[in-house]
């Protein structure tokens, strides 16, 4: 079935997105740039990110042009409330947070100058030497692709995190020279937030034999395919799905398709859509504290564990308190969509989906 097609994807996404490297050691921190915010990214986050923000993708993403897909405001809520593997630091805050988003959204850091052979034109290989050449430009590409893509369109572009699947991509597939795939590299989509990317020649040239390969040998294999089309999921109702959202589902009682739903087809599209419907991992979850005088303090939880439990009040401060000399009640909206996984049908699904849809 599609669904539960999907439902694995969207399992497969969210352990992707904990999966940490065994070895994500901070190299060469000595050429970290010492600007306001660098000590404070080579304390606190340079351990995973690298030391020039490089990352590790598609496990760690990379933090290079960061200031281009998302904003400040966007930016501090993660450093505040961490991410999956990420450990939430609501500790940065005053000029130490100031110093680090200026850091961390500003000047990329200077690429090492390429070699001779990277700035050359790829020469022309032997007689006889066309596969072996052709397999080792691929294998380069996959490389450069696994450090700069692979985040966002999955370790084998096949999608992933936020970008689309590239082997099945009509651009990829319509494009015989790789002059069309060199164009949305070298220019970006601002649009869907994907930065443009200063590649020399011959490494331009390696990342689309690669992208180019990717996509005939899943060409090669149809029936075999992981992602989900956007078309796969626009199968539904739209009436039953409203329908459904006001009445058994239950939506409407925490959600508005004028409120905090207005516009969501816009933002989010095809799997990533029904990943935000089935479970919405950025929902903020509200706490209640009991302190022992009685008196009660309520906000966005912003950190718990076993010893602790912290909340940022309606003024923006953080508060905390000792879980063992206090009481507390959080609700988790995540709670209220997992609980409907055994009352959904196919149909609930799809007709959900294709209301949803309509939502722009």
């Amino acid at each position: 079935m599609v669904f539960a097609a999907a439902v694995c994807a969207a399992a497969f996404l969210l352990i992707q997105q904990i999966q940490l490297p065994a070895n994500a050691a901070v190299q060469e921190t000595e050429q970290a740039p010492k600007a306001p915010g660098a000590k404070t990214y080579l304390n606190r986050c340079a351990m995973c990110h690298g030391a020039q923000r490089q990352g590790n993708p598609p496990a760690v993403p990379s933090l290079i042009g960061v200031g281009k897909r998302m904003t400040d405001d966007q930016i501090t809520e993660m450093i505040h409330n961490g991410k999956a593997a990420m450990p939430p630091m609501p500790d940065i805050k005053g000029d130490e947070l100031k110093d680090l988003l200026k850091f961390l959204t500003g000047e990329e850091p200077e690429k090492t100058p390429a070699t001779k052979e990277e700035s050359d034109a790829t020469p022309q290989p032997a007689e006889g030497s066309n596969h072996e050449e052709n397999s080792e430009r691929i294998e380069a590409g996959n490389a450069i692709f696994l450090q700069n893509c692979g985040f966002c369109h999955g370790r084998d572009a096949e999608g992933g995190e936020t970008g689309p699947d590239l082997t099945r991509s009509k651009l990829v597939m319509s494009d015989t020279t790789g002059d069309k795939i060199a164009a949305v590299v070298r220019e970006g989509r601002p649009g869907n937030k994907m930065p443009a990317f200063n590649f020399s020649s011959s490494q331009m040239e390696r990342l689309v034999a690669f992208v180019r390969a990717r996509s005939a040998e899943v060409a090669a294999h149809p029936g075999g395919r992981r992602g989900v089309d956007v078309t796969d999921l626009q199968t539904g109702n739209a009436e039953a799905g409203k329908a459904y959202f006001n009445g058994a589902g239950g939506c409407s009682k925490c959600h508005s398709p004028t409120g905090d739903l207005k516009g969501i087809a816009s933002r989010f599209e095809g799997l990533r859509l029904e990943e935000q419907m089935l479970y919405p991992w950025n929902a903020k979850s509200k706490v209640t504290v009991t302190l022992p005088s009685g008196q009660q303090v309520s906000g966005t939880l912003a950190y718990l564990d076993e010893f602790t439990v912290a909340l940022r009040d309606s003024d923006g401060m953080y508060r905390s308190w000792l879980t063992s000399r206090v009481h507390y009640k959080v609700d988790a909206p995540q709670e209220a969509h997992v609980e409907q996984f055994t009352k959904y049908t196919d149909d609930d699904i799809h007709n959900l989906m294709a209301y949803l849809q309509t939502l722009r």
